[in-house]
């Protein structure tokens, strides 16, 4: 039930709006001066604030300022006299939604009333729009229509949502990183920070460093003190690729900040509480890794709480001529060209390879087709040669 506040210092008036709202379904609350109005609202929250221009203990300008400032959505209608239309055409500019001269009919207020009902209306559905159109978007880049990919699109809306820790597993190349950065995107923390980090590419005297941070003095170099990536991520996120390359001793330590939320900048005392959710990526088995002594077990149970599993392109193959077509765009795009059909032939031997690197690989092929093409068609020559052998050796083995 939608609930509107009345001020208005004639009782009259005021006893009229009330009865001719509440038989209209509203719930109605009513002040007799500014200062009232001001503090019930403060207290209970409206819809719609209905006030006189004129009124006691502070008017209808300084109730409207008020209002607006405590809740930017709140409608506020202005009640005038004829002669305060001035007046009330600023107050419009100082966000009231409209104003009505008196002496009106009700009938004149409800109009005003509906109207600003089915504003809302359209507000709230564009929000809804633009939020669904925000989401389509965070899976621009993970292409695919085969069933596989269909559920990876479930699971990753679905996951986004919670606050868990996320674990992508896939092959180099299939898009594990698209896959953070929807998660991300489709969470409550993603207008926080979204940091980045490959484990396998920064090493174990560096990696301690990056995480944590470090005080000035600890190390040769260390002329600063310098904030870890936990430190910038707080209230973000943090995406560890390649976790199961990270060293054991750093594990046991990001095991403590998972358990605990704090940790200490290397050559510190000082302990720093965050905030952050985990996500990881591996193209490999982490109970392999785990069974060989390479990855602890305790923190295998710890993140790998929401598993997502990319399938390899080789296992989609019916994706392959939309990936196709959509590398086929972005490249000719960035290259100038107008857009390129692919050959019969070409698309043939494209479905037939297995592509160990995954869509990575395909995108490669795909950008060196379209700068290598000459005419309107990407034809097999364009390719590269072991793809373009693929449909040679694919025949001979169905024979």
């Amino acid at each position: 039930m939608m609930k509107i506040l009345i001020i208005e210092d004639e009782p009259s008036m005021r006893i009229g709006l009330s009865y001719t709202l509440e038989n209209k379904g509203y719930k109605i609350a009513t002040a007799e001066n500014g200062a009232d109005g001001m503090m019930l609202f403060g207290k209970e929250g409206f819809d719609i604030v209905i006030t006189d221009l004129r009124l006691p203990n502070a008017d209808g300008i300084e109730v409207l300022k008020s209002i607006k400032n405590a809740s930017p959505d709140t409608g506020v209608i202005i009640i005038t006299a004829f002669a305060d239309v001035k007046n009330a055409v600023e107050a419009m500019k100082e966000g009231a939604y409209d104003y009505i001269s008196k002496p009106f009919e009700p009938e004149e207020l409800l109009i005003v009333i509906d109207r600003f009902i089915k504003h809302k209306g359209l507000e709230l559905e564009n929000l809804r729009l633009k939020e669904k159109i925000r989401e389509k978007e965070q899976f621009q880049f993970i292409i695919g229509t085969s069933p596989a990919m269909q559920k990876i699109f479930e699971t990753i809306e679905v996951v986004a949502k919670t606050d868990s820790s996320v674990i992508v597993y896939g092959e180099s190349g299939t898009g594990k990183e698209l896959v953070a950065n929807a998660l991300h995107n489709l969470s409550i923390r993603r207008d926080k920070p979204f940091i980045k980090i490959n484990c396998a590419a920064i090493p174990e005297t560096l990696l301690e460093s990056e995480l944590f941070g470090h005080e000035k003095g600890t190390f040769t170099g260390a002329i600063q003190r310098r904030k870890g990536k936990f430190e910038i991520a707080d209230s973000g996120a943090i995406f560890f690729d390649e976790i199961a390359d990270m060293p054991l001793t750093l594990q046991a330590k990001l095991l403590r900040v998972l358990e605990s939320h704090t940790f200490e900048r290397l050559g510190g005392n000082e302990q720093l509480t965050v905030d952050v959710r985990t996500i990881y990526a591996t193209g490999k088995n982490l109970k392999d890794e785990v069974k060989s002594g390479k990855f602890r077990e305790d923190l295998y149970y710890r993140l790998n709480v929401l598993p997502i599993t990319i399938p390899p392109l080789r296992d989609r193959k019916e994706d392959i001529p939309l990936l196709v077509r959509h590398f086929s765009e972005v490249f000719c795009r960035k290259l100038g060209k107008a857009d390129l059909a692919v050959a019969p032939a070409a698309m043939e031997s494209l479905v037939s390879y297995n592509y160990p690197g995954n869509v990575r690989e395909l995108k490669h092929a795909i950008e060196m087709a379209v700068t290598l093409c000459r005419g309107n068609k990407i034809e097999p020559c364009c390719l590269p040669d072991e793809i373009r052998g693929a449909k040679i050796t694919h025949d001979v083995f169905t024979l």
